[in-house]
């Protein structure tokens, strides 16, 4: 992600939201450019467990970007994108859904 990226992420968010207290953030450097071009550079908050709970709900995601990068198409990844979404949420069972019986 770049500055104009993380520039344009704030600003939505910032309008949707409204200006937080504190910002958590990685430590990527175009958040903190970004959020110094907006003004709100002394709210950030950069530590090593802040952004847990943000990383983990992310997780599923991953998963799905992890496969996709071997697609060498646009077009090819966004037939497999399209059918993925729909079919993996039928076998792709999440351990914390069931119990350890049922799950094995």
């Amino acid at each position: 992600r770049d500055k104009k990226a993380a520039l344009k992420f704030l600003r939505k968010s910032m309008k949707r939201y409204g200006r937080p207290d504190s910002i958590v953030t990685d430590r990527l450097r175009s958040y903190g450019a970004a959020l110094k071009e907006i003004g709100a550079a002394d709210r950030q908050e950069t530590g090593r467990w802040l952004n847990n709970r943000t990383e983990n709900s992310h997780l599923p995601f991953r998963r799905r970007e992890r496969a996709m990068l071997r697609f060498r198409r646009m077009r090819s990844l966004q037939k497999f994108a399209s059918v993925h979404a729909s079919v993996s949420n039928h076998f792709n069972s999440e351990r914390s859904l069931y119990s350890r019986a049922n799950f094995k």
